[in-house]
């Protein structure tokens, strides 16, 4: 389930933008199909940051992330270009998302609910060996 709502973004931009920026068949309305894609692609885009520090998917959708991914798909939907306030909400969205991811925001949680979990374990890396060693240079000068 989407993090976001049609109803969210137009009580964000209001009707009149949704419809222009999401009526692709020019019938009047938003297509849902099209409001649907940005919202999906809004809640991966959120998902892929909130999964740095919290187990998914979220017990309640925070009204943070709400008005996140509700930035995120009103861009996405400014297929032809963004206005600046679009492109700036766009963009502190994201600036907020990578300091959940790495911890410097927390997610809020409502009166009575436990937060959500934050990912614990451990952190595997491999690196190929090291090719320019002391002993492998002996002789280069």
């Amino acid at each position: 389930m989407p993090y976001a709502t049609l109803e969210d973004l137009i009580e964000r931009a209001g009707e009149t933008e949704i419809r222009q920026i999401a009526d692709r068949d020019r019938d009047g309305t938003p297509d849902p199909e099209v409001i649907e894609a940005a919202l999906t692609d809004a809640e991966n885009l959120v998902n892929g940051y909130v999964a740095a520090k919290y187990a998914l998917p979220l017990p309640s959708v925070p009204d943070l992330v709400r008005t996140w991914s509700v930035s995120i798909a009103r861009y996405v939907l400014h297929r032809n270009g963004a206005p600046e306030w679009v492109e700036a909400d766009y963009k502190e969205a994201i600036a907020a998302l990578k300091d959940v991811a790495r911890g410097l925001i927390a997610l809020p949680v409502s009166p009575g609910e436990t937060p959500p979990a934050e990912m614990t374990g451990t952190v595997m890396a491999a690196h190929p060996p090291t090719v320019f060693t002391p002993s492998k240079l002996r002789g280069w000068s």
